[in-house]
């Protein structure tokens, strides 16, 4: 995004805007992309209708038409079966739009609180990063985030790991995977305190096999938290059917897991 602003400082764009739907479309109304004369940046859900889209956008830039909204039905004439309908706004942007562009085009991201900096935290931030997650990444230990991590993740470092659970933003989804049981225990424990108290984190996933699990659940039950309470903790994670133990296909069962929480 930051490079497609670099290149608005020299040029001119037009901003389209998915401004309402009807029917089965690709994208939700809200959605925009930022057209260059070369180039673009973002999508408005591909196919025909992106590719009428992005002639229309570069007729306005080069002054061949004023024609700022479009309705395109998706049909037969477009060459797509979806059935809906879309309405089109297109608007002029240059430099001086910047800062109200940056408001317009920020991608709206759901809370996402990983904790544990290991192999299958760092693979995870890496799958994370593109998808719609606001991702705070927190670990005891010092010094353990890598240097090159996306700008928007946000790292953490909190000792006792689990004080940051109280902090954590309503609708937070929660992965625990720290460096140590011991510390896997106290988030969860955080965590089922705080959805006794506030029932506000939809998602806690915890990593680790079916034998942890059993472990985690007796000691759980030990400090007072009922079946149903326990219930909320998701162990294993990651969508079923994906064996691979490695860290970046571990990532991607656990991404898609998360995505169905939306």
């Amino acid at each position: 995004m930051d490079r497609a602003f670099l290149r608005l400082r020299t040029d001119e764009a037009v901003v389209v805007t998915v401004l309402s739907t009807q029917g089965s479309v690709p994208r939700a109304a809200g959605t925009r992309m930022l057209v260059f004369a070369q180039g673009e940046h973002g999508t408005i859900g591909g196919g025909h209708l992106e590719f009428q889209a992005l002639a229309h956008a570069r007729q306005l830039l080069q002054g061949q038409t004023q024609q700022t909204q479009l309705r395109q039905v998706l049909g037969p004439s477009l060459g797509q079966c979806c059935g809906g309908a879309v309405a089109l706004g297109f608007e002029r942007v240059q430099a001086a739009d910047e800062p109200r562009l940056r408001d317009l085009l920020k991608p709206q991201r759901t809370p996402l609180a990983l904790f544990g900096g290991g192999h299958v935290g760092k693979a995870l931030v890496n799958t994370l990063s593109p998808l719609p997650f606001a991702v705070l990444w927190i670990d005891s230990r010092d010094e353990i985030f890598p240097n090159d991590i996306d700008d928007d993740v946000v790292c953490e470092h909190s000792n006792p790991v689990h004080a940051a659970v109280a902090d954590l933003a309503p609708g937070t989804r929660v992965l625990i995977m720290s460096f140590s049981h011991a510390e896997d225990l106290d988030i969860v424990v955080a965590c089922l305190q705080r959805l006794r108290e506030k029932d506000d984190l939809p998602f806690v996933g915890l990593i680790g096999s079916h034998t942890k699990w059993a472990t985690f659940r007796h000691r759980l039950e030990e400090r007072g938290f009922t079946a149903a309470e326990i219930a909320r903790i998701t162990c294993p994670i990651g969508v079923p059917g994906i064996t691979g133990k490695e860290p970046e296909v571990i990532a991607v069962a656990v991404a898609a897991q998360l995505l169905q929480t939306l």
